[in-house]
């Protein structure tokens, strides 16, 4: 035990570089997705993920959003338990056989206006795993989505890019946007 942990102390660290991307970069897009929120719904972005049968990729990403690195907490940006208080619901994976109930199921759940958004390549397109016998594709085929981000899987600024882009179109959609309360 004590020869592997000199060995590990002696190796230094093993992991991956931090990304590329600009120091204020992250802070910038998560002020600007508070922002446009802010004046889109009158309130904060409530997030509800759901994990339609994936490989765990994407979830990382959203992990991510709420890292040190991101903390999308400070900008009143949250992701919640359950889908009574959420205002976006996030998918992830193809849509499989055995979630399609729990999905219609937790879509009904949501309060309106309710916005649906698929993460990465297989809830967009359902993926390498759209051929599957257990799987029914992408989300799209079994509820209506909003937006589409695709990447497998994307990085959490793209997400944030994504959604600062959605959050700015809410304001053009009168008929599912809330007025602003004050």
């Amino acid at each position: 035990m004590r020869r592997t942990l000199i060995e590990n102390l002696w190796r230094g660290r093993l992991t991956e570089p931090a990304p590329s991307i600009t120091p204020g970069e992250p802070a910038a897009l998560a002020a600007e997705l508070d922002r446009v929120a802010r004046h889109s719904l009158g309130r904060s972005l409530a997030i509800r993920a759901f994990d339609a049968g994936s490989c765990n990729g994407c979830e990382l990403e959203l992990i991510a959003l709420g890292n040190p690195f991101y903390d999308l907490e400070r900008f009143g940006l949250k992701f919640v338990a359950s889908p009574r208080h959420a205002d976006v619901l996030m998918i992830t994976g193809p849509m499989t056989r055995a979630m399609h109930a729990a999905l219609r199921l937790t879509h009904e759940a949501m309060p309106a206006p309710k916005f649906v958004i698929a993460i990465g390549e297989c809830a967009c397109t359902g993926g390498m795993f759209a051929a599957s016998p257990a799987c029914l594709g992408a989300a799209s085929q079994v509820i209506a989505v909003d937006l589409h981000i695709p990447g497998c899987p994307p990085d959490p600024v793209a997400i944030l890019q994504g959604l600062i882009g959605f959050a700015s179109n809410l304001a053009g959609t009168p008929d599912r946007a809330p007025t602003p309360s004050a």
